[in-house]
């Protein structure tokens, strides 16, 4: 992917872009409503309303052309100050709607983002600044350039979708055209190269053709359906992790996917997170003897608490692990799902940690190291790590914040660990370290979390008995290595490109008799690597051994063996590697340790 442009001078020319963009949707298609248009990164968006004409990904090289022959004509862009009242006269006048919404919030709150809506009163605003470019007014703060012949012709329009307008799904729909913009053709070409790579692997795309999963209109958005080699898949990735938590002092555990409403409560989520959770379970509704209301699980914590406080806990005890490969349940927009990676209900690869003290700096190192050696071994190399900080938001004492945030820092410092921080990011009852790993292309996906939690022993009252049989609170680590498994899958797909590494592969073999004189041959082979622990297919099939063998490389099936009569009378397998072709004829216990030795 091309270096992103950060300078904002050529955010200025984005901006001003998004200008001309405009301007050209107004010249073809008269009477249009706009909402936003703001910079975005490696580009510019406008949200419009066009009374008739409903724009599609077909409509963009005609956009662009208009806006490339409004760069030609060298028009200025004119600023002038309003006061208020003269502004709202203004946009009514020409019909713009969603501007005097926005003079509205200026008027009543000092601003237009909503971001800033809960923070204190802002400062009072008398007048704005309106741009003109040719036929088109916007309220605009700025800065543009001076005039549209100083912009660049290396942008393109990528993109249609829908957006509400301002975010808020109570607002009108509105209509977003994206557009990318770079200070050179050559990096504009780069951009889109990258785009079209990332198109390519896609994980919901590249999930159906591979067989692996597929959302329905009848169970829900963002719930996913596996499929076998899907479901496959998501076993080999949990039995690894798990072995891998066993290793290192976890101890299995198992819990419910629903609670009694008070759990929730005790937690604070019910206070901090209700906007993630499903509505509560009326069970009086259905039975009057029911006294408690019931909630699905967004988060396991609460049960693992349970489990620590079903006996009492010496400081022998401590460090106690308890992991889980929980599914929970929350509730996304659906405006927000996409594929694996944002969904409404997830496996985690949960663990909760209790330590006294003294242990908390060794047990976050402990943590942190075996996420990087699990990240290491699925193939990502290049990380991003982040402290998250207090939100806005929380639970707890602030000096009690203070000393969480300051364990993670300094574990991260005494690992020379280079982190950034990120202001606000925490949970409500903690800070964490967030690890995002980079994938094939350099995109940056959130995944292991580490979390320090002196809150939750607290409000569930939890303590250990020390050496001098005093009662103490222990601190609590919350932590996910691989975080969402959908989440997860999905960069795998995506990093790999559906060809996984052998180990990974939900298929590693697939068996091709020529035809059904050699069925008999090839069963034998495929029952005798099934026996030394690999996952083996066979395909016979109606297709012609061209077409099946074009079919397994389409299925990205590491190695296909091929048994004809020359196999059968040899006693041999004529192997064929993905992406390499034939690599000869294989004795099959040489072929084993190949697989072998591949693995190893």
């Amino acid at each position: 992917m091309p270096q992103k442009k950060k300078g904002s001078s050529f955010n200025t020319i984005r901006h001003s872009l998004a200008h001309v963009l405009a301007l050209a949707l107004k010249r073809k298609y008269g009477e249009v409503a706009f909402g936003v248009g703001p910079v975005i990164e490696n580009g510019f968006y406008y949200d419009v309303e066009i009374k008739n004409h409903a724009l599609s990904e077909k409509d963009l090289p005609e956009i662009e052309t208009e806006m490339k022959k409004i760069i030609e004509e060298g028009l200025p862009f004119q600023k002038k100050t309003l006061s208020l009242k003269e502004a709202e006269k203004l946009f009514q006048k020409l019909k713009q709607p969603y501007k005097v919404a926005l003079l509205h919030d200026l008027k009543k709150y000092g601003t237009t983002n909503l971001k800033e809506l809960d923070l204190p009163a802002q400062k009072k605003v008398s007048q704005v600044t309106i741009y003109q470019t040719g036929e088109f007014i916007d309220l605009c703060r700025g800065p543009h350039v001076k005039n549209t012949k100083e912009l660049p012709l290396s942008f393109n329009l990528i993109k249609v979708s829908g957006a509400y307008f301002r975010g808020d799904e109570h607002n009108p729909m509105l209509t977003r055209i994206t557009g990318v913009a770079f200070p050179t053709e050559k990096e504009l070409t780069a951009y889109l190269n990258f785009l079209k790579e990332a198109e390519e692997r896609d994980h919901r795309v590249l999930g159906e053709k591979l067989d692996l999963f597929h959302l329905d209109d009848n169970l829900g958005p963002g719930l996913i359906l596996w499929h076998p080699k899907g479901a496959l898949l998501k076993k080999i990735i949990e039995e690894y992790a798990l072995s891998e938590y066993l290793k290192n002092g976890y101890e299995l555990v198992n819990t419910p996917h629903i609670a009694q409403f008070k759990l929730w409560q005790i937690s604070g989520h019910a206070d901090f997170y209700k906007e993630n959770m499903y509505p509560r379970m009326h069970l009086k509704e259905i039975n009057e003897e029911e006294k408690d209301d019931y909630q699905l699980k967004p988060m396991n914590c609460p049960f693992h608490i349970l489990i620590y406080k079903n006996k009492i806990r010496s400081y022998r005890d401590l460090p106690l692990r308890y992991t889980e490969l929980g599914t929970v349940y929350r509730y996304e927009k659906s405006g927000v799902l996409h594929g694996l990676t944002r969904v409404r209900g997830f496996t985690q690869d949960d663990a909760h940690i209790w330590c006294t003290q003294e242990q908390l700096p060794n047990e976050i190192s402990q943590a942190l190291n075996l996420a990087l050696k699990i990240l290491r071994k699925f193939g990502f190399q290049d990380f991003e790590v982040y402290v998250s900080t207090r939100p806005k938001d929380f639970i707890g004492q602030k000096k009690v914040w203070d000393l969480a945030t300051k364990a993670l820092t300094s574990t991260l410092e005494q690992n020379k660990i280079k982190y950034l921080i990120d202001k606000g990011g925490g949970a409500f009852y903690g800070p964490k370290i967030d690890i995002k790993i980079k994938d094939a292309l350099g995109r940056a996906w959130q995944c292991t979390t580490i979390q320090v939690d002196f809150n939750l022993p607290e409000r569930f009252q939890m303590f250990y008995i020390d050496k001098n049989g005093k009662k103490q609170q222990p601190i609590m680590i919350h932590r996910a290595l691989l975080g969402s498994l959908e989440r997860f899958i999905g960069v795998l797909i995506e990093h790999y490109k559906g060809e996984f590494p052998l180990w990974l592969a939900p298929v590693q073999v697939k068996v091709l008799p020529v035809s059904e004189k050699n069925l008999k041959a090839a069963q034998k082979i495929k029952e005798e690597l099934l026996t030394q622990g690999f996952r083996v297919t066979l395909d016979l099939g109606e297709d012609t051994l061209a077409k099946r063998i074009r079919n397994t490389e389409l299925e990205k099936v590491p190695y296909a063996l091929v048994i004809g009569e020359k196999e059968e009378k040899t006693e041999t397998v004529a192997v064929r590697g993905r992406g390499k072709g034939d690599l000869g004829t294989f004795k099959l216990s040489d072929f084993i340790n190949l697989l072998q030795k591949e693995l190893h």
